[in-house]
């Protein structure tokens, strides 16, 4: 692997973590208190990043993460076509059975 390969690599990694991370925002949730309130892990946020480099919708996401329905559904659910939907579900759940 090249160096220059390298670089793309770590780019596409940053840029599919922000998207991951706007994401939780936007249905309500931060990453960083849910990992330290132990409700997920490391391998957890990296799988999710992964999950979300091989996702073929990114036009589609970024598109949701601008329009009005993804400001509209704070505290509410990822979209459909979303590889981390299941995830963040659980994760509100979880933060709204410990905020009940």
């Amino acid at each position: 692997m090249t160096v220059c390969q390298k670089f793309d690599r770590t780019a596409q990694l940053k840029a599919h973590a922000e998207l991951f991370d706007t994401m939780a925002q936007t249905v309500g949730l931060d990453l960083q208190e849910e990992a330290i309130a132990g409700r997920l892990q490391f391998d957890e946020i990296s799988e999710a990043i992964l999950r979300c480099c091989k996702c073929g919708g990114v036009p589609a996401c970024k598109k949701w993460l601008a329009s009005e329905a993804a400001h509209s559904s704070e505290g509410g659910e990822a979209p459909d076509f979303c590889r981390n939907r299941d995830l963040l579900s659980f994760l509100c759940e979880q933060t709204d059975a410990q905020t009940d």
